[in-house]
């Protein structure tokens, strides 16, 4: 049975799809440890509900970012952790632990890299992008983590069409409708090799 960590900064929906189709099914993998750098991050709730251990990684607690970095680092290796996926995760993942991990830390990032990644582009400012642009088609990408911003090799991607009258508040919604779909795909896919 593989192990998976999941860090998430917000509400956890992504973290939740893992939930339901991994994690409960408890064929592939079992979700050992939640690491969340806001404390107010919904995250943590579905973690508690799940029976799942959450650390707080957030700059209240961890102001030396090596220290930081030590900590994380010792909990994957004590729980031998196989797989990181980043599911709504806004804060920056070490260089120690990538190389440690490399091609076993995986983004979802809710656009078609290479358009609107990178810094400042999270969240609903790159629907709000992708609307001001007037942009036909959006989607999601999961990709690889690497030393840069969004910037590791794409391992999958899925369109959707954007419909005129589809606000960035309206297509949050349905990006993170296939977000988790992908997600899910990708993280199985990913066990599987």
């Amino acid at each position: 049975m593989k192990k998976i960590a999941v860090f998430a900064s917000g509400g956890g929906t992504n973290f939740q799809a893992l939930i339901d189709e991994i994690h409960n099914k408890n064929d592939l993998a079992n979700i050992e440890l939640l690491f969340i750098d806001r404390e107010s991050a919904f995250a943590k709730e579905r973690a508690k509900k799940n029976h799942i251990p959450w650390i707080y990684i957030g700059k209240e607690k961890f102001p030396d970012f090596e220290a930081k970095t030590e900590y994380i680092l010792q909990n994957l290796i004590d729980h031998e952790i196989d797989l990181i996926v980043l599911a709504g995760f806004l804060g920056i993942i070490d260089q120690k632990i990538i190389k440690r991990y490399d091609r076993k830390i995986i983004n979802v990032h809710p656009s078609l890299i290479p358009k609107y990644c990178g810094k400042g582009f999270y969240g609903m400012k790159i629907h709000e992008a992708v609307v001001s642009n007037k942009e036909r088609e959006t989607g999601v990408t999961i990709h690889f983590v690497d030393e840069g911003i969004d910037t590791g090799e794409i391992i999958a991607q899925k369109k959707i069409v954007i419909d005129e009258n589809d606000s960035a508040e309206k297509l949050s919604i349905k990006v993170l409708k296939i977000e988790h779909e992908i997600l899910v795909e990708t993280v199985k896919k990913l066990l599987k090799e």
